[in-house]
């Protein structure tokens, strides 16, 4: 038994030696510090990944931005294009009203004084009947 109250007392004695010896003063064991220089280097490389990313997506808002712009553009132009178009299909149509109202006029007038006309020759005829007997039984086969 006392071999092995030796050997126990020797290991005890020892083992804070080894412990320190395997750690070092913060605690940390060279494969842990390798594992930690490992990970650094891993979340580098994650970093540079995401500047690269974060680079693309403003390549892309880039893009989309001047995308927005040309549509502006566009919307802009269609709108002018269907103001003239409406303008000049309103302006069409007035002068064709104006152009219908002008030329009909004169017809008009031409109408009335054919109208009046024929009014005062029917005035005549009759006047003229009251005269001629022979003239007013005519008249009566026409209808007049």
């Amino acid at each position: 038994m006392s071999k092995i109250c030796q050997f126990l007392t020797i290991f005890v004695a020892v083992w804070p030696l080894m412990v320190s010896s395997l750690y070092a003063e913060d605690g940390f064991t060279q494969k842990d510090r390798e594992l930690l220089i490992e990970l650094k280097m891993k979340m580098l490389e994650i970093d540079r990944r995401f500047e690269q990313v974060d680079k693309r997506f403003e390549q892309v808002d880039k893009r989309s931005d001047g995308i927005e712009r040309r549509l502006e553009r566009l919307e802009s132009v269609m709108m002018w294009g269907f103001g003239l178009l409406f303008s000049s299909m309103l302006g069409l149509f007035s002068f064709v009203l104006w152009d219908r109202k002008t030329a009909l006029s004169p017809a008009i007038r031409k109408s009335r004084e054919l109208e009046e006309r024929e009014e005062l020759l029917e005035k005549a005829l009759k006047e003229y009947a009251k005269i001629e007997p022979r003239f007013a039984e005519i008249l009566k086969t026409l209808r007049l």
